[in-house]
């Protein structure tokens, strides 16, 4: 911090103001919350008085500084703008208004988004269960903060918002790359699948679904069951693991996956990043496969495993098990997915449309990886700027 500029305690320029509600049994209240990490107040669905019950609220105003008084210690807090007017927040929102002619509230907010304004708020959170850790407005007020002239805070929180504003153009620019780079690869896969005529899946490929292994098995050592859960876009997951003791996988054999198997979930397959369909590598055996869960089994060497893992990504698939819906049909059988209409070129085509779309997954990705960077970049890029700010170099 600029160690010009005086440090005031936060009760000489913050007030308590508390507008108890009269809550009536008929009326339509609209709560307020606060978003921790200084990501600002989000809006509850709206709730009757009855539902309200005894609980008290109070009104909060545009203008009003607030703060969650469980979560502050993480950056709970927040300024109440004209789109909270008329809304009310519970006793875990109490509100403060400033000296206007000491504190612009910006200036605070800013404040309690660097390292020493969250060590000042934990310093007044005691520990509690879990991540529940109460302040003490008490204590909060009687802390001092570096606080320089008002004309000297409107210029940092002019130059702080500047910057945010222009991160923000960045990171809709960036959003806006993504979503045209995955319409692109949607539209691309649209056009290189043949469109179907009278086949169906189940022409050349059969579904087997897993064994129903029971949850009293399972160890803490053993072989790892392909769940549900560890079900990716293209590849398995095994952050989340159950496993089945190693002296039980000889009972097992017809349930023993292999590298390059097809793998696709039944429950939710179709999820908004994607479909849940996955390949197996060599690095996830030994695993065996575990209900709800099926395993694609070619019955001709007519279809290429490539060229059919690529067309159960693609929205031919996603088309046809949901049609007409966006949200992801919620389950599905493996009959299900042999009913579906399926078109099988020559193999030199199969191979052709592979290679196209693997080339254009090579681009995706690498795009994708420059678009981390540039999104790690600018997260940090604004904590840099409030480092500058407050030290009084910006």
């Amino acid at each position: 911090m600029n160690k010009s500029w005086p440090n005031v305690k936060l009760g000489e320029v913050l007030t308590a103001i508390s507008r108890p509600v009269a809550v009536k049994p008929d009326e339509i209240y609209r709560e307020i919350g606060i978003r921790s990490h200084g990501k600002g107040v989000f809006h509850k669905e709206p709730i009757s008085g009855i539902e309200l019950g005894s609980k008290k609220v109070f009104w909060v105003e545009p203008g009003d500084f607030v703060l969650n008084i469980v979560f502050a210690w993480e950056g709970a807090v927040a300024l109440i703008s004209e789109a909270e007017a008329g809304r009310i927040g519970s006793h875990r929102f109490p509100t403060f208004r400033a000296d206007p002619a000491r504190l612009d509230l910006r200036f605070l907010l800013a404040y309690f988004k660097t390292p020493t304004g969250l060590e000042l708020l934990g310093r007044v959170s005691p520990g509690g269960a879990g991540r529940n850790r109460t302040l003490s407005k008490t204590s909060f007020l009687r802390q001092e903060i570096p606080l320089p002239p008002l004309a000297e805070q409107r210029r940092i929180v002019a130059r702080i918002e500047g910057v945010a504003e222009q991160i923000q153009e960045a990171r809709s620019l960036r959003r806006q790359s993504a979503e045209e780079t995955a319409a692109l690869e949607r539209n691309l896969a649209r056009d290189l699948f043949p469109a179907p005529s009278r086949g169906l899946v189940s022409d050349w490929i059969r579904f087997q679904t897993g064994y129903a292994f029971k949850s009293e098995w399972f160890s803490e050592t053993g072989i790892r069951l392909a769940r549900n859960a560890n079900v990716g876009h293209g590849t398995l997951d095994w952050s989340e693991t159950a496993l089945l003791p190693e002296s039980r996988r000889v009972e097992f054999p017809r349930f023993e996956l292999q590298a390059g198997d097809i793998l696709i979930t039944l429950d939710r397959p179709i999820i908004s990043t994607g479909v849940k369909v996955a390949r197996v590598r060599k690095e996830d055996l030994p695993c065996l496969l575990l209900q709800r869960v099926a395993r694609a089994q070619f019955q001709s060497d007519d279809v290429s495993p490539e060229y059919f893992f690529r067309w159960l990504r693609s929205p031919h698939f996603t088309s046809a098990i949901d049609p007409g819906r966006s949200n992801g049909v919620p389950h599905i059988s493996h009959k299900d997915i042999e009913k579906l209409p399926f078109a099988v070129p020559p193999l030199p085509e199969q191979r052709r449309i592979v290679a196209e779309l693997d080339a254009l997954q090579a681009e995706v990705d690498a795009l994708k990886r420059l678009q981390a960077e540039t999104a790690a970049e600018l997260d940090a890029l604004l904590p840099a700027i409030l480092d500058q700010a407050f030290k009084g170099k910006l």
